[in-house]
């Protein structure tokens, strides 16, 4: 169901106001805006970057090993379910990835910039999107899936975003997340990208846990090449940032490097649908499942 952002009443999902106090999104080229004083730009992220990004992803070795992973998990995990929403979906590309895993089920692409929901729309044109808040989100017990891929590092209210998703999620309704871990990896990469955090680890599996979830699944990734990222962010630190759209530069290296990267992570995916689960990385990914009532 829907969930009115004005009243805060729940109604039915085929329904475009709240019939309870007439609330309407406004609506801008076929897509509803929750949350259209933040639709342009914000500190969180730099809406330039998704021209970049959109060109990038499909051969990136870091974005095309994490929806490998993240298409096996939601197919470990998930693989019933009749719908899905993507929270900070960019430029649509992992969603385009679970199309071809899932095309039969219904997705729902979210996004805060519009910038980005243009490539998204075209990459999927019968995929519903909109634009909101990831703070204020305006479901309630609707989706049996949802996804947030590198996207509660942006946000400081990250605790207020587990709490919005576990109630936009159907009972027994299953959340993947990933986020980059480990503080000591900080550098100019970060700021670049507009993070506000990088996990201590057993950090979000506590705040997944205070809002509600239980923890299935949780695994480092990008662990083998940690080594090479670690004395990479050291020499970093001292760089001049540029919230340009090339702060992604270091997932869409040189294609000789690319290729080199990819094998090694293709070889730590392979571990890890094996059954193993690193305890340092880059990045960490969390499945978990909705198992109390609405916080």
């Amino acid at each position: 169901m829907k969930k009115c952002l004005l009243c805060h009443k729940p109604y039915a999902q085929n329904e475009n106001s709240c019939p309870f106090c007439g609330f309407e999104p406004e609506q801008r080229q076929g897509i509803s805006l929750f949350a259209p004083e933040l639709a342009a730009e914000g500190a969180n992220f730099k809406s330039t970057a998704f021209s970049y990004l959109a060109e990038k992803e499909e051969k990136s070795f870091w974005f095309v090993n994490r929806s490998k992973l993240i298409a096996y998990f939601l197919h470990s995990y998930a693989k019933n379910m009749k719908n899905f929403m993507e929270i900070g979906c960019g430029t649509g590309y992992v969603l385009s990835c679970i199309h071809k895993e899932f095309p039969h089920i219904q997705l729902t692409g979210a996004e805060v910039f519009t910038e980005g929901l243009k490539f998204a729309k075209g990459r999927l044109p019968n995929a519903n999107f909109l634009q909101m808040d990831a703070r204020k989100i305006p479901f309630v017990e609707e989706f049996d899936a949802i996804g947030a891929f590198d996207v509660l590092e942006h946000i400081k209210e990250d605790t207020v975003c587990l709490e919005q998703i576990h109630t936009a999620l159907r009972q027994n309704g299953i959340f993947l997340a990933t986020v980059p871990q480990h503080p000591s990896l900080w550098s100019s990469s970060d700021e670049e990208a507009c993070h506000v955090r990088r996990y201590e680890r057993g950090e979000l599996e506590k705040k997944l846990a205070d809002a509600g979830f239980q923890v299935l699944r949780s695994t480092s990734f990008v662990s083998l090449l940690l080594p090479v990222m670690y004395l990479a962010r050291r020499l970093n630190r001292t760089k001049p940032t540029s919230t340009g759209p090339r702060a992604h530069d270091e997932l869409a290296p040189h294609p000789i490097v690319n290729g080199t990267l990819s094998l090694v992570m293709s070889l730590e995916r392979a571990g890890i649908q094996a059954g193993l689960s690193f305890p340092f990385g880059g990045s960490r990914l969390v499945v978990a499942r909705k198992s109390s009532p609405s916080v």
